[in-house]
């Protein structure tokens, strides 16, 4: 009998506790909206299983010594995961829609107002009984505000990694929910008119443009702020190899091979995180909720921007693709596109949506590397 107490004591069953079985249907919950929902299903399935795991009892594979200890030690405290998506992320993007219309960076910058509008909200809710936002704790939460995972958990494991759960689930919650929430905000922002304007159509850039630039924008950005160098030098070297058109293989590999695989990775890193005592706590809803207000911010930010932009630019500027200035690539662009669409069969902004939108990513791994110097 007493035997059988003692392998009875050794399960996980007779030692579960409330805050972990909540925390095991959050996982559950993450993977319904990934599989069923089709919601950033490369990043919610590995972080939704991530947090079941984390939070069987007893297994101890978040704890020194285990598989998911090791993996964020060894990819997230390190800043390695992130840097890594980054650099495939370059190896996908286009700059040539950025290069025909270069203006389109400030509707990219006008967009990370979201981040820093947020940093101030966090250090506000110090205020509220049951918030203590210390500096570094706001401007990490600030950077969801940019729709961009990979920076948002860079910043989170430099700045404040007890938070770094509920921060990555929020920037890809919000990232997944932008054909939700940004139309509305694109509407509330724009007039009928506005919405109807015809871009022209883009000149063309030559090969010698697109290998270049990101040579540029590295030498720019990181001697102006070392502090974003790793982001943006990562995110530049994807690109280069892109356009150089002399390493395929290793463009493709950063594009697909190398990419999925630290995908995998780290969502299961971020979902070891997912631990009841540090998921479960009001400091999670408040993440939660300065997250869609600097979301919606930056969309605002970016409409408004590009409304003022189109009373003295000489080429008419649809206040529209002021939404892509948040780096929710390509998925930005696309919702703008289709707005576009709604108001105008005939107008077709896609393309010129994804010349704020690469700008975003720029603009956001920028921001991650002032809030880094400044508070890190």
């Amino acid at each position: 009998m007493e035997s059988l107490m003692t392998l009875w004591q050794a399960t996980g069953i007779a030692n579960l506790e409330l805050p972990q079985l909540i925390m095991m249907l959050v996982g559950a919950l993450l993977l319904y909206l990934a599989i069923v929902r089709n919601f950033e299903p490369l990043l919610l399935v590995p972080i939704g299983f991530g947090a079941i795991l984390t939070n069987i009892p007893l297994a101890g594979l978040s704890e020194a010594g285990g598989l998911l200890y090791y993996v964020y030690k060894i990819g997230i405290d390190s800043g390695v995961f992130p840097l890594l998506i980054f650099m495939g992320v370059g190896a996908l993007t286009d700059f040539s829609a950025l290069i025909a219309n270069p203006k389109m960076l400030l509707l990219g910058a006008a967009a990370q107002f979201g981040i820093f509008a947020t940093l101030f909200g966090a250090i506000f809710l110090n205020y509220i009984p049951g918030f203590e936002f210390t500096l570094q704790d706001a401007s990490a939460i600030a950077i969801i505000g940019g729709a961009d995972g990979p920076t948002a958990i860079f910043l989170a494991s430099k700045l404040a990694p007890d938070l770094l759960g509920a921060i990555a689930v929020a920037a890809y919650s919000y990232m997944a929910l932008v054909p939700i929430i940004q139309p509305p905000i694109m509407k509330l922002f724009t007039t009928e008119e506005e919405r109807n304007i015809e871009m022209p159509q883009l000149r063309h850039v030559s090969k010698a443009e697109k290998v270049i630039f990101p040579l540029l924008v590295l030498v720019l950005i990181a001697m102006f702020l070392p502090a974003a160098a790793p982001l943006v030098g990562m995110f530049c070297l994807g690109n280069l190899m892109r356009e150089s058109g002399v390493v395929d293989r290793l463009s493709k590999t950063a594009q697909n091979e190398l990419i999925n695989i630290t995908t995998i990775f780290l969502g299961l890193a971020v979902g070891s995180k997912l631990a009841a005592d540090q998921f479960l706590t009001v400091e999670t809803l408040g993440i939660l909720a300065l997250g869609a207000v600097a979301f919606g911010i930056g969309t605002g930010s970016g409409v408004l921007m590009a409304k003022a932009m189109n009373k003295f630019s000489k080429t008419p500027i649809n206040p529209l693709v002021g939404a892509a200035g948040v780096s929710a690539v390509p998925m930005a662009a696309r919702v703008v596109n289709k707005v576009g669409l709604e108001a105008n069969p005939h107008n077709f902004l896609l393309m010129h949506a994804m010349g704020p939108n690469v700008a975003g990513v720029l603009g956001s791994a920028v921001a991650a590397g002032i809030l880094l110097a400044m508070v890190g």
